[in-house]
């Protein structure tokens, strides 16, 4: 079953809803690995074959995929040099 695209399709997709209603860049890192997952079962050759095996090295290929995919979004989209605000004063020391 899990060597079937579809599912990691699915599991994308649901991933990508979770990321709209959660949001934070988190699940979108897992969505875009599941994506790649299902893509490279969807497309075959000698990579699908070899992750078509084992159950525990597709799982570290989605893995991996989505530690790129959410540092390269936390590298690019995520926070910008100088977004945090620091305060050096309390409002309410008047």
């Amino acid at each position: 079953m899990w060597a079937l695209w579809w599912v990691w399709a699915a599991g994308a997709l649901m991933l990508a809803v979770i990321e709209v209603i959660v949001p934070g860049y988190i699940f979108l890192g897992f969505a875009i690995g599941a994506a790649i997952t299902g893509a490279v079962l969807l497309v075959g050759g000698p990579l699908s074959a070899w992750l078509s095996g084992s159950l525990a090295v597709l799982l570290v290929f989605f893995a991996v995929l989505s530690l790129v995919a959410w540092w390269l979004l936390r590298r690019f989209v995520g926070v910008r040099r100088g977004q945090i605000t620091y305060f050096d004063r309390d409002i309410n020391e008047d």
